[in-house]
């Protein structure tokens, strides 16, 4: 592993409790950042910043509730300093269905956590980045919304938002030392796949290249990178992580 220099960096990962986030939190913290993790899941909350130790502390935190979003963020300052990396990596895929059969709540609760959460997290940490002059963020956004996926209408647009967001932000931000960028990767095994049927998800494999899901240890060192001090010039980017699958 090669390590980033990431020394001095408290970086905000939501979702960082499990699969993604945390694989990225580990990285991180191993290249010299403190942590804080939000998540929505207690038990795990406390299990992963145990496992991080020192350097990691966790804020329950439901990113779809603006008020909850912006009081964390001041909770997170006051405790570990000034937040000058944030990953958003929390997200749910929803079931497999056709979109003229889509249960309408659960459309809402998918836009919601994907891309409104992102924006709350974005909209809470980015004065203080501008304040300072300085900041990365990394949004996942996933192939699904480069290409779409069929039954998987609502994820599918709410990671397409995510990467108009990403490209707007950081179109918004260039004359700041604030990079703003996005990875798409395609499947990970993580606990996303408990919410997809059997077939679904090896119809997924099936469409990746390199034959395989991605390993999470994989995002993480795309995303170390991302947010160190060395990427100084690329702003709203889209990064492919989907093992060959992508056309564009």
């Amino acid at each position: 592993m090669n390590r980033i220099d990431l020394a001095g960096q408290h970086a905000v990962i939501t979702g960082g409790a499990q699969g993604l986030g945390f694989a990225m939190a580990r990285r991180m913290v191993a290249s010299g950042a403190k942590v804080t993790l939000w998540d929505m899941d207690g038990p795990l909350l406390e299990k992963a910043t145990a496992e991080l130790g020192s350097h990691a502390r966790g804020v329950s935190v439901d990113v779809t509730d603006w008020n909850a979003v912006e009081a964390a963020a001041a909770e997170t300052e006051a405790g570990g300093g000034p937040i000058t990396t944030v990953v958003n990596s929390a997200g749910i895929a929803g079931p497999a269905a056709p979109l003229d059969g889509y249960d309408v709540a659960t459309w809402k609760k998918i836009v919601d956590v994907n891309l409104h959460g992102t924006f709350h997290v974005c909209r809470a940490i980015v004065p203080g980045m501008k304040a300072r002059n300085y900041g990365r963020i990394v949004n996942i956004a996933s192939i699904a919304g480069k290409e779409g996926n069929p039954n998987a209408s609502a994820y599918s647009a709410s990671k397409a938002g995510v990467i108009g967001l990403t490209k707007s932000l950081g179109k918004e931000l260039a004359s700041y030392d604030i990079a703003v960028n996005c990875i798409t990767p395609a499947t990970a095994e993580t606990r996303i796949l408990e919410q997809l049927t059997p077939e679904f998800i090896e119809y997924m494999r099936s469409r990746i290249p390199r034959g395989r899901f991605l390993e999470v240890e994989e995002a993480a060192s795309m995303v170390a990178w991302l947010v160190s001090k060395e990427n100084s010039f690329t702003t709203a980017a889209v990064f492919d992580l989907s093992g060959g699958r992508a056309t564009y």
